[in-house]
């Protein structure tokens, strides 16, 4: 570990030299965690992690333990001069990374984090790492690694936060909680059994959440909820075994074209889904409409991005959209394609769903309307492979399971929290206005926390939105990496207003 040097910040504690000299203080320890591999597949590789972790946190103050979780522990961090009376935030982040494949990257390993620069041309280069310890510090430098942005960059901040308030002389204005998932990436499978065997530990009046990038604006983002994720897998049976096409073809009915006419009456032509009472649940106010559409998401852009003309009309706008729950085709098959193909009629055709879901609408209560839909279609729902009777007495037979779920949770824009987490990025803010999210799309394990903990979250992203997460050439602005630290530091030294 890299000794921090005593930084002067008294005089202006939030001052953007500050941050920067905060900043280039933790780059070396930054560099030397994103150096360890952390795909959660590899056990010993997070214990590598784990342990760099640690000793990073004890180094800083912090009274640690490693909480146990078979092969892959968590680590628990929490600030040891409590303030008697005073409320408790637990800070939520992951340690483990996505998979990588080496010669997708545009560097020489995606261990090796490698500083990068654009041209004049818009193309990046890697130039020398000591360009990250120059005065000025160019904030569009780019550090390429795994998990630079997701998530090792903002347990960094905060670490570099706490080297901040040390310099300053103070202490957090409420008693600090860390919990560093080690298997976020891998779907979060371990969070209720950790949580559950070490309540009294994790015990808080609040969760920070630092994951995910900010806005597309690049504006400080501020998110209250996110929906969950529900897998559904759909089989619709035909004959006993594949047949010969030539010898059976217009008299077996096919499976996979049955399974195509299920799946198109799910959804009408401009994307919203015909299940009965699919989105009755859910409403949204005037003042939450005018939220929503104060996000400024350029939809031009996203659309170009995306290569699409038209946006599905589930609502008015992407933010509203994700508003509701929705229904994905994730993967299909049928038989086999390409040079493996036969001229058969397979046997069954497969369909499996991701459902992402809202508080309203939860996971069972989607999966009821949907297996309704499917019976009204006039399907028999049978478990497993139909037997010689079912196929005897029904024509359409279909297998529909639940796989795993999430629940969806979301804390009111305007709750006290909201407000004292809003207030905080507006004073540190060297980008604009705070954006506020009613709700994201995707998924992480806050339904475990905050429904275990009992306590109200906020999700406050620090990364660049370009920052390539889950993919190759994944990387971190390090002017984000500045505000980011100067925005933990203001949180902390904010009295909580809840």
């Amino acid at each position: 570990m890299l000794a921090i040097p005593t930084l002067a910040l008294a005089q202006e504690p939030l001052s953007l030299q500050a941050g920067q000299k905060l900043a280039q203080a933790s780059f070396g320890e930054y560099l030397q965690l994103l150096a360890l591999p952390n795909d959660a597949i590899n056990p010993p590789d997070i214990q590598k992690n784990i342990d760099f972790l640690e000793r990073a946190f004890t180094q800083r103050g912090f009274v640690t333990k490693q909480l146990a979780n078979k092969s892959k522990p968590m680590l628990f961090a929490e600030w040891p001069k409590k303030i008697a009376g005073a409320k408790t935030v637990l800070y939520y982040m992951h340690l483990d990374g996505q998979p990588v494949v080496d010669k997708e990257w545009s560097q020489p390993s995606p261990w090796q984090p490698v500083v990068k620069k654009r041209d004049s041309s818009n193309n990046w280069h890697i130039i020398p790492t000591e360009a990250l310890f120059a005065t000025p510090l160019d904030p569009d430098l780019r550090v390429f690694a795994r998990a630079s942005s997701d998530d090792k960059g903002p347990i960094m901040m905060l670490l570099a936060a706490f080297d901040g308030l040390k310099q300053m002389g103070v202490d957090p204005a409420f008693n600090v909680k860390v919990l560093l998932d080690s298997e976020e990436e891998q779907g979060y499978p371990s969070i209720p059994d950790v949580v559950t065997a070490s309540k009294h530990l994790l015990h808080s009046d609040a969760i920070v959440i630092h994951d995910g990038p900010r806005h597309q604006s690049e504006r400080p983002t501020l998110i209250f909820g996110n929906r969950g994720s529900a897998r559904v897998t759909l089989v619709v049976h035909g004959p006993k075994q594949p047949l010969h096409s030539g010898h059976f073809g217009n008299y077996v009915p096919n499976p996979a074209v049955r399974l195509s006419r299920l799946i198109a009456s799910m959804k009408d032509d401009q994307g919203r889904v015909t299940v009965a009472g699919y989105y009755d649940r859910i409403t949204l106010s005037d003042a939450e409409k005018q939220i929503l559409a104060d996000t400024g998401d350029d939809e031009a852009a996203i659309r170009r991005s995306t290569g699409i003309k038209l946006a599905e009309l589930v609502g008015g706008n992407l933010q509203e959209a994700i508003q509701f729950p929705s229904l994905n085709v994730r993967s299909m098959a049928a038989a086999s394609v390409g040079e493996k193909a036969s001229n058969i009629i397979p046997h069954q055709a497969i369909a499996e769903f991701d459902l992402r879901t809202t508080p309203e609408a939860p996971p069972n209560y989607l999966f009821g309307l949907l297996k309704a839909h499917i019976e009204q279609q006039g399907y028999r729902l049978v478990d497993g492979a139909p037997s010689d009777q079912d196929r005897a007495a029904y024509d359409k037979l279909a297998t529909l399971t639940l796989g795993s779920a999430g629940r969806a949770v979301r804390t009111p824009l305007e709750s006290p929290l909201g407000k004292w987490a809003y207030q905080s990025l507006q004073k540190a803010s060297l980008s604009g206005e705070p954006v506020r999210i009613r709700m994201m799309g995707g998924s992480v394990p806050t339904d475990s926390l905050v429904e275990m903990l009992g306590a109200p979250f906020v999700i406050v992203p620090l990364v660049n939105g370009d920052n390539n997460q889950h993919t190759f050439d994944e990387n971190l602005r390090v002017g984000h990496y500045v505000e980011g630290v100067r925005t933990i530091v203001v949180m902390l030294q904010a009295p909580p207003a809840w």
